[in-house]
């Protein structure tokens, strides 16, 4: 809104500064931050109201666990809150990749979000069934796909190497469509300790705030050997905001949390950082930077593979994060130690940069 308005006024005088993405990207972080710390206090008294017992809590899961019950869940919310008001504010609003984004994060928030609304009111952990949250999803980031489609090639590029791309054609609208939705649910995996999700979520997001202003810029692009996709920059805006909101989510969500993300924050953060990914054309650099996510989901496929055909368990419990409970690494430990590795896969990402 802001960026039409200083644009309308031609950028006159202090107004020239909404003209830099920079400026933007780190205004919109702030804004978004304080945002979210100004709204967070009331809007978990008010998620315990309506909630009563929480998010209910795995009886099959490690004990420790058991202790966070009454704890209230679609913390995601207010993450959603903080992040498109400041979206709104700064964002180009006539750039459709963002558009594009936006679209993945409140449909897969809104999916999310009856997922754990179902949860709460039948007292299960359950929620809506598999095959419909996949369809809906699937939807979702279909619509978001032939959005970005209309902007950018169908070409696949492969990291390390120069101007090298799979040229994929009609399929790369269900490539597309495989990751946004196969990353948000990762995230999702991922949501199971204080902490454990929302840090490399930032940590990705301030990863791909960098990649996409290079991929937005001519110069830098042409320099470094990596695809030029007009109207990426604005992505590093959208960047900005996940962190800045999940920060401010994050100060709530330190053990021991007062509010769990749920469905409603998890499964939309990871399908904006899926769509950012396609529409940035880093698709396989967000699977280096996003690995610790990817090694959750992972761990899943073969725990229920492996326990299907031998009836064994390769993991004492899957996700993985809960296998390392079980060994008697102490919550804050696995928490701690799973950021470590986030951090270092987002070097390694980042490293495909230059390394061409």
């Amino acid at each position: 809104m802001l960026y039409l308005i200083a644009e309308w006024l031609g950028f006159e005088g202090v107004l020239n500064l909404v003209r830099y993405q920079t400026f933007r990207a780190g205004a919109t972080l702030i804004t978004a931050l304080f945002f979210g710390l100004l709204i967070g206090p009331r809007f978990i008294n008010l998620l315990r109201v309506r909630q009563g017992k929480g998010q209910p809590i795995r009886e099959d899961g490690p004990q420790s666990h058991l202790a966070k019950r009454g704890t209230p869940t679609m913390g995601g919310l207010m993450i959603m809150v903080s992040l498109t008001f400041a979206l709104l504010l700064w964002m180009d609003l006539s750039n459709p990749l963002v558009w594009a984004c936006f679209a993945v994060t409140i449909g897969f928030g809104l999916i999310g979000f009856l997922d754990d609304y179902d949860k709460v009111s039948k007292a299960s952990h359950r929620g809506v069934s598999g095959r419909v949250r996949l369809l809906l999803e699937f939807i979702v980031a279909g619509v978001a796909s032939y959005i970005i489609v209309s902007q950018v090639s169908t070409n696949l590029y492969v990291p390390f190497l120069s101007g090298v791309s799979i040229p994929l054609g009609p399929f790369y609208f269900l490539f597309a469509a495989t990751l946004i939705v196969g990353f948000g649910n990762a995230v999702n995996l991922t949501d199971g300790l204080d902490g454990l999700a929302i840090m490399p979520v930032i940590i990705a997001a301030g990863t791909f705030a960098l990649i996409a202003y290079l991929v937005g810029r001519v110069d830098y692009s042409a320099y470094l050997g990596i695809p030029y996709v007009e109207g990426a920059g604005e992505l590093a805006i959208f960047c900005a905001a996940i962190m800045g909101a999940g920060l401010a989510f994050l100060w709530f969500n330190a053990p021991p949390a007062a509010v769990f993300m749920g469905d409603t924050g998890s499964l939309a953060l990871g399908g904006a950082l899926g769509t950012i990914a396609v529409a940035s054309h880093h698709e396989i650099v967000l699977l280096i930077v996003g690995g610790l996510f990817v090694a959750e989901t992972a761990s899943v496929i073969i725990q229920v593979f492996w326990f299907k055909r031998t009836g064994k368990r390769v993991f004492r419990m899957a996700p993985i994060h809960h296998h390392f409970e079980q060994l008697g690494w102490s919550e804050s430990k696995v928490v701690i130690r799973f950021w470590i590795i986030a951090i270092v896969l987002a070097m390694a990402g980042l490293a495909t940069l230059k390394v061409r």
